[in-house]
């Protein structure tokens, strides 16, 4: 499929849809947000956007969201808590 018809399409779903305007490569940065945010590691976050090193897709996406760090805090608590028993 051509390049220009994908965006096409896109831009049309998105006016029909009633949403603002959003490059279409928002679509791969979202979906790598929510696989990291869903557990996923980053090596397979690289392999899955196509990336060829590990340190593109980390410089890129290593920015911690709030759902991330809410995660990470509540696991680390719980560790703490396992130990200190």
């Amino acid at each position: 499929m051509p390049r220009s018809s994908l965006h096409n399409a896109f831009s049309r779903i998105l006016k029909q849809s009633g949403i603002q305007s959003l490059p279409i490569h928002s679509l791969r940065h979202t979906h790598a947000v929510l696989l990291l945010e869903s557990g996923a590691d980053m090596k397979y976050v690289q392999e899955r956007l196509g990336h060829g090193s590990y340190q593109i897709t980390a410089d890129v996406y290593s920015h911690v969201s709030r759902k991330m760090e809410q995660k990470n805090t509540a696991q680390y608590e719980a560790y703490m808590d396992d130990i200190l028993k």
